[in-house]
């Protein structure tokens, strides 16, 4: 088999993977939205099987024997070498393929599929257990998860902290320590800010957030702002969930969710903006990278900046608003009658401590993210109990936030991800609020009139922009070098502080 036949037959069995994971993503999508209750573990099973096929897939010998054959490096650390001869897309493509091969074969396929069967069973659980406010529902099937999560970063091996491959899974090539480095001027920057807000006298009414909103309405808003935006309800669509989330099933097919609170009108309008950001960059990915393992994004970082960009930076802007509040005063006219733009806008953007991740305002999210690290580095290191999670989580939203959560819903059973086994996943929210700063710092230096824009409900030069330095490379580059190529400097924590000190010194008055 010639050079380039080499390369095609490594395409074709990648495809063949790409094909059985958006099947189990479909699997995965009904179980979140329109599955019936009941169906549980006959889904854990069909997904553990799924999971064994797609292990099978992308572990086979023929893989490392074709991309040694064509002078790929597997032993090399931590990024495997790839022969000069091969450049742009194509390189990409193999070094990709050989950091998955390298990894995935590291971990057992009983372990794989045992993991795939048990967070199917645990979202579940924790549903359940969510719902009645009690984590020792769940307690028993967390430890059993625990338990495997710890052996793949076992099997996956590590030098200084057994968190690192896991992390590693969603941030590639980021250790524990470069997150915590990171992590530590954040909390400090966070926590002057917010001594600053609450030493300010301003006080923001927020008391109109909470009337009638009825569900009907707030979807057909969260629809038109969707349109506008640029997602293609062709290619995707909406529906509902427990936990919003974005999936992908095909290059054509990226599906969202949200969630409504008829008494809460951000949970919704939010969640989905929030959303539309990851749908549109999974459908911005470019021609030639679509079908492949390249069609992801560059982390989970910068897949969650592309959220948070188009969430905070845009969504909660004051432009934005001015464009969309008159049209939404007309929707709810006896719930916003007395509300004039500027009331609306600080009432979305008020800071203040409040127990739910999701629904956090821009300063105190990262509060959020910083407990839920400590948590899971503990948990993977062994040295707190599943048992003592509540208690932990509780002191730690006490010192972070000066909250005590009333019960476990609003404490250690607000987040899905622990349910799915993926560990190692939260530290990206606030990484991708970083990048998400930092990449919007070089947008509207590049696009002066971008108020105007928002101002008048034109998103499209934004969204170019986007395609172009962003979404169209997907997983080319990985994400430092991307964060560079975009930038002209590595990751800076300082525009994310600096935005924030702007944007709410100016609604507090300080």
């Amino acid at each position: 088999m010639q050079g380039n036949d080499k390369l095609e037959r490594l395409k074709e069995i990648d495809r063949e993977y790409r094909l059985l994971s958006h099947t189990a993503a479909i699997l995965h999508w009904d179980q979140e939205t329109y599955m019936p209750e009941a169906a549980v573990l006959n889904r854990a099973d069909q997904l553990s099987l799924l999971s064994g096929l797609m292990h099978d897939r992308i572990t086979q010998p023929e893989i490392g024997e074709t991309l040694t054959a064509i002078g790929v490096s597997l032993d090399a650390d931590p990024t495997p070498r790839i022969p000069d001869t091969f450049q742009g897309i194509e390189r990409a493509f193999l070094r990709e393929l050989a950091r998955q091969y390298r990894r995935n074969s590291k971990i057992p396929r009983r372990v794989v599929t045992e993991l795939a069967k048990q967070t199917a069973i645990g979202q579940r659980v924790w549903a359940e257990a969510r719902k009645a406010a009690d984590f020792s529902k769940f307690s028993g099937q967390l430890s059993i998860i625990l338990a495997l999560v710890r052996d793949v970063s076992s099997c996956l091996g590590y030098e200084d902290h057994p968190y690192d491959p896991l992390l590693d899974e969603f941030e590639p090539w980021m250790k524990t320590a470069d997150v915590e480095e990171v992590f530590s001027g954040l909390r400090q920057g966070l926590k002057q800010l917010l001594d600053k807000i609450r030493g300010s006298r301003k006080k923001v009414d927020t008391d109109f957030l909470n009337r009638k909103y009825g569900i009907d309405k707030q979807r057909t808003f969260g629809i038109k702002v969707l349109e506008s935006l640029g997602y293609d309800f062709t290619r995707g669509r909406l529906d509902e969930s427990a936990h919003p989330f974005t999936t992908t099933l095909g290059s054509s097919d990226v599906r969202i969710t949200t969630r409504y609170d008829s008494r809460y009108f951000p949970t919704a309008i939010f969640g989905t903006i929030h959303e539309c950001g990851h749908g549109l960059y999974e459908l911005g990915f470019g021609k030639a990278v679509q079908g492949t393992l390249l069609a992801d994004g560059a982390s989970l970082g910068i897949h969650e900046s592309q959220s948070r960009l188009m969430e905070n930076l845009i969504g909660r802007s004051y432009p934005f608003w001015s464009h969309y509040y008159p049209q939404l005063k007309a929707l709810f006219p006896e719930s916003l009658g007395d509300v004039d733009l500027r009331r609306f806008y600080e009432g979305i953007n008020h800071v203040s401590p409040s127990f739910i991740r999701v629904e956090a305002d821009e300063v105190t999210y990262n509060l959020h993210i910083l407990l839920r690290f400590g948590l899971e580095k503990q948990l993977i290191g062994e040295d707190l109990a599943v048992n003592d999670l509540p208690a932990a989580w509780n002191a730690q939203m006490k010192e972070l936030l000066g909250l005590e959560p009333r019960n476990d819903t609003q404490g250690v059973l607000q987040d899905i991800h622990w349910s799915g086994g993926m560990v190692g996943y939260f530290p990206t929210y606030s990484l991708g609020n970083l990048y998400a700063a930092q990449f919007f710092n070089t947008l509207i230096r590049d696009i002066p009139d971008w108020r105007n824009q928002i101002g008048r409900g034109r998103f499209q030069t934004i969204l170019n922009w986007l395609r172009e330095n962003i979404h169209k490379h997907a997983r080319i580059y990985s994400a430092r070098e991307l964060c560079a190529r975009v930038t002209g400097e590595p990751l800076n924590p300082r525009y994310l502080l600096d935005y924030l000190a702007e944007k709410f010194g100016e609604i507090y008055g300080f």
